[in-house]
């Protein structure tokens, strides 16, 4: 049906979900196309099918990943229908965009269990009933050497070099394994494969979104549109936000943490933060700017609203009030705060009476690894009972009650026993 054919009032509810759908995105290709698919959908009363691809590659969920999330939850409201593919099997080879080199192979062991976390993580913001799991092992695993064959003659090496990364690899010598050229043509094959309407990604994804795009025209299907949203900088302000950077805040870490984390965003991305990466309104932002602009409200109280919105987003009210009383006890009033949670050290955790202090974090859960525990105490990051600990190799005879402190936000007391 086209546009002229419509009634007045799904006119206007194109025309809204178009307004809803550019909102916050950088790019979308071709935008008339996605028009004409949105028409289509509000005159049949069907929805669109909306594509995300997850590498379950790094489980954990961080704020950065969520603006896509945002973008597929408006999708839903909108009455479409979300196909999240979980990759268990491109997530063997690993999606090569941005790498340097080639990355380790997953095992399906690895994937099964990431993809697991995901799909945990993935409801805090999507609606489960309508999103619709898939494992693109159903379609890319019964493809046999002929159809892999078939698959690649569609694609040019010529067209797989205009990725930056690869072209920048080739230019500088670093090897390129065959392979990775078929990560991209395999996710392509995935909206072959479902016949869907649009593909969402960051905008580092645009190569292999359009890819999708090529191949569906080749297989004599409908062309999805592809929809870039933007990437977001972690809390140094200056990265893209990631876990290997240790610049982001995870969805699914504790409440203290995330509102912790959030009060050290820098001033200048709050209202990114805010438009990319929470469920607040317009008015509401519109709000908050005008407080900041006309003075009557401060950028730390601006800031305190954004992290009680995190917290309050992936624990609930309740959380939320507690992180932000916790917050305000610890830093603004230099007080430790009151529910500092017990750890019980047996005999057992003890050489002697004592324990060397990187063993001690590790066995308090304040630190991952020695490893990083070593490099806590180097930033002088970690105090015993307000002192601060300068030798990572320091052996220490812990007595009841001693609280141990990393960085601004974790805490221990040791309950002997």
């Amino acid at each position: 049906m086209k546009w002229e054919q419509l009634s007045a009032a799904q006119q206007r509810e194109v025309e809204r979900q178009m307004e809803v759908i550019r909102r916050g995105v950088v790019e979308i290709v071709p935008e008339e196309e996605l028009k004409a698919k949105v028409v289509q959908s509000v005159a049949a009363g069907k929805p669109l099918k909306v594509k995300l691809g997850l590498d379950p590659s790094a489980p954990d969920i961080h704020v950065g990943h969520t603006v896509v999330l945002h973008k597929l939850r408006q999708f839903q409201q909108l009455g479409h229908e979300v196909q999240l593919i979980i990759g268990d099997f491109t997530g063997r080879i690993g999606d090569p965009t941005g790498k340097s080199e080639t990355r380790r192979q997953l095992t399906e062991e690895d994937v099964k269990r990431n993809a697991e976390t995901y799909k945990k993580q993935i409801y805090k913001l999507l609606d489960p009933a309508k999103t619709t799991v898939y494992y693109n092992s159903e379609w890319l695993s019964p493809l046999n050497f002929a159809d892999v064959v078939a698959l690649s003659a569609k694609v040019t090496v010529a067209r797989m070099l205009e990725r930056d990364d690869f072209t920048k690899r080739y230019q500088t010598g670093q090897p390129i394994s065959i392979h990775e050229f078929f990560y991209p043509l395999m996710q392509g094959y995935d909206s072959v494969a479902l016949e869907s309407d649009v593909e969402l990604g960051g905008t580092d994804q645009k190569f292999n979104l359009l890819m999708g795009r090529t191949l569906q025209k080749e297989y004599g299907k409908s062309a999805q549109a592809a929809i870039m949203t933007p990437l977001i900088e972690g809390l140094d302000g200056v990265s893209k936000m990631s876990k290997s950077l240790g610049n982001y805040i995870g969805i699914d870490e504790e409440a203290n943490q995330i509102y912790g984390k959030s009060m050290s965003i820098p001033d200048g991305l709050m209202f990114k933060y805010y438009e990319l990466a929470t469920d607040l309104g317009d008015d509401e932002l519109l709000a908050l700017r005008t407080g900041i602009e006309d003075g009557s409200l401060h950028p730390r109280d601006v800031k305190m609203e954004l992290a009680r919105t995190f917290v309050r987003m992936y624990h609930g009210e309740e959380a939320a009030a507690a992180a932000e009383q916790h917050f305000i006890t610890v830093f603004q009033k230099r007080a430790l705060p009151g529910d500092i949670q017990e750890v019980v050290l047996s005999p057992a955790d003890l050489d002697g009476g004592s324990i060397g202090i990187l063993r001690l974090l590790t066995t308090l859960a304040l630190q991952a690894s020695s490893s990083e525990a070593k490099r806590s105490v180097e930033q002088g990051a970690v105090r015993i009972n307000e002192e601060k600990v300068e030798d990572w190799t320091a052996e220490i005879a812990p007595a009841d009650g001693d609280i141990i402190q990393v960085g601004k936000r974790k805490f221990a007391r040791i309950v002997l026993r």
